[in-house]
C-alpha cells in the first residue's frame, strides 16, 4: 500500500482511461523526461498525424514541433485516440511556463495548442482537451489554485476560457486586470513567446493584454480571419474579439486566469458528460489520494530525508 501511495504522489502525472465508448484519453506530463525513447517517438508520431489531418498535410515548427524538441520536457500532453481503430484524433499540448510570483518560482499552465481531426470535431471532445488536464493537475497539487494562460484569436476559445476558469482577464466582464494578471502576462511575454509561436518582433499592449502582429514566430499556418474563426454561442465574446483584435494584421489576446474550487465545480457540472463521470471520479480519487495521503506516508517513512525537518543521519 505504501508503494502505491508513493507512486501516486510522484512528480509526474500520467493517466490513461476510456472517456467514452469511442475514445481513450492519455494525459502525460513532461513525456520527454519520463518516457522510453520508443514510446516517446510513437507519441510524437501520433501528434504529428493529428496536425497533418488538421492542416491539409502541412506541419508546424514551434512548440512541440520546434527543431530542438525541448517542449516535450516541460509540457503536459493530452492525446485522444479512437478506440475502434486506435487512430489519434486529437491532442492538446500545455506548456508549463516558469514564472516568479510572490518571490517564489511557480509554473503557469498554458492552454497551448489544441488540434482536432476535422472528422471528429462534433465528437464532444472539448471538455477533455480544454478542461480535463487542468482539473487533473489541480487535484494532483492538493486543490491549490493553479494559474493558467491562453493565447488565441478564436472567439469560441476566448469565451470558453472566460467561462471555465476563475478571475480571467481579459474578456471576463466582472474581472478587472489585477497586479497578478499584469505581472504574469509580462513574464510570459518576456520569457515564453516561443511556447506559443510569437516572434520577438511582435508588439504587446500590457493594458489590454493584446499581442500585436502575433503570427511571425512559427504559428503562421494558424492565422485566421474573423469570418473563419469559430464563434462562441454568446455574442459578447465575438464582439470583444471583433473590437479588440485586428485580424488582418494578426492579433491575439493573452488571457490569464486560474482553476480553483469554483472553477473545478463549474467544470464538473457544466462540461463533463454524465456518462464520463464514473470514470472521472475514479481517476480523481486516485489523484487526491496521491496528493493528500502520499505526503503523510513519506513523512512516516524514516528512511527518507524530508528537507530540513529530517536530514539523513
Amino acid at each position: 500500500m505504501i508503494a502505491i501511495l508513493k507512486a501516486l504522489g510522484g512528480e509526474t502525472l500520467s493517466l490513461s482511461f476510456k472517456a467514452s465508448r469511442e475514445y481513450r484519453v492519455w494525459i502525460i506530463e513532461r513525456p520527454g523526461a519520463c518516457l522510453a525513447p520508443a514510446v516517446l517517438a510513437a507519441l510524437k508520431q501520433d501528434c504529428e498525424t493529428v496536425v497533418r489531418s488538421c492542416l491539409a498535410g502541412q506541419s508546424l515548427d514551434y512548440g512541440l514541433f520546434a527543431a530542438d524538441g525541448a517542449a516535450w520536457n516541460h509540457s503536459v500532453i493530452t492525446l485522444v485516440t479512437r478506440i475502434a481503430d486506435d487512430r489519434p484524433v486529437a491532442f492538446n499540448a500545455m506548456p508549463q511556463l516558469a514564472v516568479v510570483r510572490g518571490g517564489r518560482e511557480e509554473a503557469v499552465l498554458h492552454l497551448g495548442l489544441v488540434m482536432v481531426d476535422p472528422a471528429e470535431r462534433s465528437g464532444g471532445l472539448s471538455w477533455i482537451l480544454y478542461g480535463l488536464t487542468c482539473f487533473a493537475l489541480f487535484l494532483r497539487q492538493g486543490l491549490r489554485p493553479l494559474w493558467v494562460s491562453s493565447v488565441t484569436q478564436v472567439p469560441a476559445v476566448v469565451g470558453m476560457v472566460a467561462e471555465t476558469f476563475s478571475e480571467v482577464f481579459p474578456a471576463q466582464g466582472a474581472t478587472p486586470q489585477s497586479f497578478t494578471h499584469r505581472h504574469l502576462a509580462h513574464q510570459i511575454m518576456r520569457r515564453h513567446r516561443h511556447a506559443f509561436g510569437v516572434g520577438e518582433d511582435a508588439g504587446y499592449d500590457p493594458e489590454r493584454q493584446i499581442i500585436i502582429d502575433a503570427y511571425t514566430g512559427g504559428s503562421d499556418n494558424l492565422k485566421k480571419s474573423f469570418e473563419v474563426a469559430a464563434k462562441h454561442r454568446h455574442d459578447d465574446y465575438n464582439a470583444f474579439c471583433a473590437r479588440e483584435l485586428d485580424y488582418a494584421r494578426g492579433d491575439d489576446v493573452l488571457q490569464v486566469g486560474k482553476i480553483d474550487l469554483a472553477a473545478g465545480q463549474r467544470f464538473l457540472s457544466r462540461s463533463v458528460p454524465r456518462s464520463a463521470l464514473p470514470q472521472l471520479a475514479v481517476q480523481a480519487l486516485m489523484l487526491l489520494t496521491g496528493a493528500v495521503m502520499a505526503p503523510l506516508v513519506q513523512w512516516l517513512d524514516s528512511s527518507r530525508p524530508y528537507n530540513r525537518l529530517r536530514p539523513i543521519a
